[in-house]
């Protein structure tokens, strides 16, 4: 009796008609495969093992015609097997686990924080208000400020962190924090 060899090793096989088979259907075999996995190196590996299968069967498979359908069967069988034999990570509790609750925030006090901060930015003087507003409003980087104002990078930078230390001490927002 022969050894059986790896299907997709690169050892000769005593069957070629099966290395020709995955030559020709190994794409599409391999999409199916994709399609029942999520991950893509958990699909090679299942095509492999229903390949592995399909060879060790290959002399008892009568319609060689039926090949696909055949391996689409043992792909589809292969994976419902993995997924039944896979740890289930549940624990029995004498007591229901109480969700938490997320306090929802008061869309009054949302919208009162919004004008407070916006007041705040145009106590700012004019040059930081408008690199605040861009960064921040507009949702500008640092570059295209600069470049739109036409100044460095650093005086974005810095005049951007001056801003922000004179907000964060403004009366106004001290509730806040």
């Amino acid at each position: 009796m022969t050894t059986p060899v790896c299907p997709l090793a690169s050892n000769p096989t005593p069957y070629p008609s099966f290395s020709a088979y995955v030559r020709t259907r190994g794409t599409v075999l391999m999409r199916t495969a994709r399609s029942l996995t999520a991950n893509p190196c958990d699909a090679e590996d299942l095509l492999q093992t229903a390949l592995t299968k399909t060879y060790v069967a290959w002399d008892r498979i009568e319609d060689h015609r039926a090949l696909d359908g055949y391996v689409r069967r043992t792909l589809v069988n292969t994976r419902t097997s993995q997924w039944r034999k896979r740890k289930v990570d549940e624990f029995s509790c004498e007591e229901i686990p109480e969700a938490e609750e997320t306090p929802t925030a008061d869309p009054a006090e949302a919208q009162a924080l919004r004008d407070a901060m916006w007041r705040a930015v145009t106590r700012l003087p004019d040059r930081q208000r408008a690199m605040v507003v861009l960064r921040y409003y507009e949702d500008l980087s640092e570059v295209q400020t600069a470049e739109l104002l036409g100044v460095s990078v650093g005086t974005v930078k810095s005049a951007v962190s001056r801003a922000l230390g004179k907000l964060r001490e403004d009366p106004e927002l001290l509730p806040v924090r």
